[in-house]
């Protein structure tokens, strides 16, 4: 296969089993062929974001990749986040899974009109998502340049944008901006005045980095260990750089003044009053074993008129929390969304650990201001306290809680002013339901900023994906909460999948998302019409019509050639199955392929869930890294059902004996179908879809080869569980081994591709794992290749690492699945 040469900026280290010497450890990076990079490069659909009185929409369209210099850029590892000295900028999403995303476009859409405004974004720098202002009069963003982070506003009728001068933000918690005091102002997180340069690091500053543990009870995740502080430089570096001032920006005058001292906050949130603000602050000492948000820190309110302060909550380290569980002692903190400022949190009554068998597991208390006296009891849960959804009505609100063992949801309707008070059950249900999920709340923003579930009378309103065994289709009920009968107002049609976004500001009006195999995302109004008498079980009760509303353009029309379809089958267990089949541009009926199957397996308590269908046939067809092979003649056996089922206390027990049931079930529909060659079939898979992988190339003959992209195989090194597991590697050695493929490595004779971001920050999947894995199959005389992606998180990001990506699994392919003999 020919390929041409991308401008080479960085290193790809490629190892190659059997050569007596590796490729040069700075190679040029690869591109595939350009049919690939074509479609690899092309801008993804934007995103909409309707404002809060649905008069209009703000489109915003995301840059495709960065350059290799963009995610190359120095950055220091802080307690958990990754932040770039120069300018102040987080370098990570959230988790450090991936690099935030620029803005490559925000467009203005008024919806009365339909007339589409530009918006001019300022040059050279990277804009990020915006937040629309409780009236809809304006929109605020971030926006990194070299030496800062700005704040930008724009005014949502003209377009115009503008940036607060004078204002450098400290995003690196999070939570750097938010509306206060209604549309008002803004409440911002900002470097603090006149702090001088940062802590030198010297020589005599180096000394070894020393942990220790003296005894205690409880657990700690391994998941918890990621970006650690490792010396007393990094512990004066985290409290330099998180350090920041609380500002409030007047968003009329640009003017900005200062509130309260200069603190490590980590959550900030103002109350619907514009007055109170809840500050979580971290305190010494930094732990030198988990990330910052098991730090000590001190929870308070903040009165930003008076600039006084009122401790809430004084929390220690919480380096002992059980897995899956929660901290002892106050959390999650929120704010009644209506006057007076009401302050409510919950406090787990088990130790906050799942396995302890109590009446009930947590306490919801509350405090109003001016937080004279003590907090108030509100209730208590069964299981584990969620949080509120709260309704315009000042007592309703709509408690969630979670049941974790059973995988099981509770939402009750509560009156929060009557204590004790038990409620009436709306759902009770399991979490993993599909086709009998009610859908979730379409709120709105009060005119003081707080987000209520939306309501006519005594009715909500509820969106949902609409699961079926066909499909998804998106719906959007009315649901009367006297009698707790819902009525479907609108629902998706068969052959298209069309998401309701948020209701117009004219009466009787909505906004949906709408796409199809052939249409891209583009905003449609719908209006309902006459109901209608002899509507079917689950489709609306009203006729509707609808308008096109943007203008959207395909960026990518050859991939309208490629066909796929949803095809339903079952495990040998009679366990119900899905996946998505697509078939390359060309492909004519009768003609078999060699084929890719990707997965990510799923864990489920119940098998009636398990093998409930989601996703849809209808949807805009896009090419992520792995779908590029159908532009290379290759079939697609996309997003096939791999559930692990059983009790979560139990459920891997039988992992690997699910997994090869899961592959086995969808490689044979694929060759029934008379699409597949079952000789010519490749897998694939990212995270845990490469633990499957490795797996599955391991112990099964069903494949030709495997490519496995920034894997755990070795699950002896996160010894505190893993997805659903929560047994440790003591309690459960046999499990972990058997979910390992580096145990089996001398059965791994299929070629197997192993590609790892070299700066990956998720603990469960370390970069050493790949290494360690190729290692072991190398020395038993496997067929492997090593592909580690320079400053490369745990998704790839950068355009260059991308194209690397795409060539090095199409090479794999075409080597090892496309040229094996073809079915006969």
């Amino acid at each position: 296969m020919s390929s041409s040469k991308s401008h080479s900026r960085g290193a790809v280290l490629v190892l190659l089993s059997g050569l007596a010497l590796a490729a040069p450890a700075f190679a040029a990076y690869d591109a595939p062929p350009e049919n690939l990079l074509k479609v690899l490069k092309a801008p993804p659909p934007p995103t909409p974001s309707v404002d809060p009185t649905g008069q209009r929409i703000l489109l915003t369209t995301s840059q495709t990749y960065p350059s290799i210099e963009r995610v190359a850029r120095p950055y220091l590892k802080l307690a958990g986040v990754r932040l770039e000295p120069a300018n102040r900028s987080r370098h990570d999403t959230r988790a450090g899974y991936g690099i935030p995303a620029c803005v490559a476009e925000f467009a203005l859409v008024d919806v009365a009109s339909g007339k589409q405004t530009p918006v001019a974004l300022p040059e050279g720098a990277c804009p990020g998502a915006a937040q629309w202002s409780p009236d809809g009069r304006q929109f605020a963003f971030q926006n990194v340049t070299a030496t800062a982070v700005e704040l930008w506003l724009g005014d949502a009728a003209t377009g115009r944008v503008h940036k607060v001068p004078g204002l450098a933000l400290n995003p690196i918690f999070d939570a750097a901006v938010q509306w206060l005091d209604g549309s008002k102002t803004l409440l911002v997180k900002k470097v603090p005045d006149n702090q001088g340069a940062p802590p030198a690091s010297d020589a005599a500053g180096i000394g070894p980095n020393i942990q220790q543990s003296l005894g205690g009870q409880g657990e700690s995740s391994t998941y918890e260990a990621r970006d650690l502080l490792t010396s007393a430089h990094d512990e004066a570096l985290f409290a330099w750089y998180g350090s920041s001032q609380l500002a409030v920006v007047d968003a009329a005058s640009g003017s900005v003044r200062n509130v309260g001292q200069p603190a490590i906050y980590t959550d900030v949130n103002g109350a619907p009053d514009g007055v109170h603000v809840l500050v979580e602050a971290i305190k010494p000492p930094y732990a030198h074993t988990v990330t910052y948000q098991r730090f000590p820190h001190d929870v308070a309110v903040l009165d930003v008129a008076g600039g006084t302060s009122k401790l809430i909550a004084s929390l220690p380290l919480a380096d002992r929390v059980p897995v899956h569980g929660v901290p002892e002692g106050p959390v999650n903190f929120d704010w009644r969304a209506t006057a007076p400022a009401t302050l409510v949190w919950s406090e787990a009554l088990d130790k906050g650990d799942w396995k302890v068998e109590v009446p009930h597991r947590d306490k919801v208390m509350s405090w109003k201001a001016p937080f004279s006296g003590k907090p108030s009891e509100i209730g208590r849960t069964r299981q584990r306290f969620v949080g509120y959804a709260w309704s315009p009505q000042p007592s309703m609100a709509f408690q969630y809680e979670m049941d974790e063992n059973r995988h099981w949801q509770t939402v009750r309707i509560v009156d929060v002013d009557k204590r004790g008070d038990e409620g009436r059950v709306l759902w009770d249900m399991s979490s993993d339901e599909l086709y009998k999920d009610p859908g979730n709340f379409v709120y709105r923003r009060l005119p003081n900023g707080a987000s209520v579930v939306r309501m006519d009378g005594d009715a909500v309103f509820l969106r949902g994906q609409g699961a079926s065994p066909k499909g998804d289709r998106p719906f959007l009920d009315k649901l009367e909460l006297s009698s707790l009968k819902s009525e479907r107002l609108f629902r998706s049609g068969e052959d298209d999948y069309d998401q309701f976004l948020a209701f117009s500001s004219t009466p009787g009006a909505f906004l949906t998302w709408r796409q199809s195999l052939l249409d891209p995302p583009n905003a449609f109004v719908r209006t309902l019409g006459e109901r209608k008498a002899d509507a079917a079980e689950g489709e609306p009760r009203y006729a509707f019509t609808g308008t096109q509303l943007t203008q959207v353009a395909d960026p990518t029309p050859e991939v309208r050639q490629i066909k796929k379809r949803l095809v339903t089958y079952k495990r040998a267990d009679g366990l119900d199955l899905s996946f998505t089949l697509y078939t390359p541009p060309g492909w004519k009926e009768g003609e078999r392929l060699p084929a890719i199957l990707y997965a990510y397996p799923a864990d489920f308590a119940s098998s009636e869930q398990a093998g409930q269908v989601s996703g849809s046939q209808y949807t805009f067809t896009r090419l992520p890294y792995y779908r590029l092979m159908l532009l290379a003649g290759y079939a697609i056996i996309d997003n096939a059902s791999f559930p692990i089922v059983g009790d979560p206390k139990t459920a891997y027990d039988t992992y690997l004996e699910q997994l090869e049931a899961d592959a086995k079930a969808a490689v044979d529909k694929a060759v029934e179908l008379g699409v597949v060659d079952r000789n010519r079939i490749g897998v694939t898979g990212h995270s845990h879809g490469a633990l499957m992988t490795a797996n599955l190339v391991a112990h099964t003959d069903l494949f030709k080869a495997g490519v496995a992209t920034s894997g755990s195989y070795n699950k002896t090194l996160t010894p505190f569980g893993f997805q659903n597991e929560r047994r440790s590697v003591w309690e459960a050695p046999e499990v972990y081994r058997k979910a390992s493929p580096f145990f089996f490595a001398d059965k791994i004779k299929l070629p197997l591709l192993l590609v790892h971001g070299d700066d990956d920050a998720n603990p469960g999947t370390e970069p050493v794992q790949s290494v360690k894995l190729f290692q072991a199959i190398r020395g038993n005389g496997g067929t492997t290749r090593l592909v580690m992606l320079p400053h490369e998180p745990h998704w790839y990001t950068a355009l260059e690492s991308n194209e690397q990506v795409v060539y090095e699994m199409l090479n794999w392919f075409d080597t090892y699945v496309k040229n094996a003999p073809a079915q006969k």
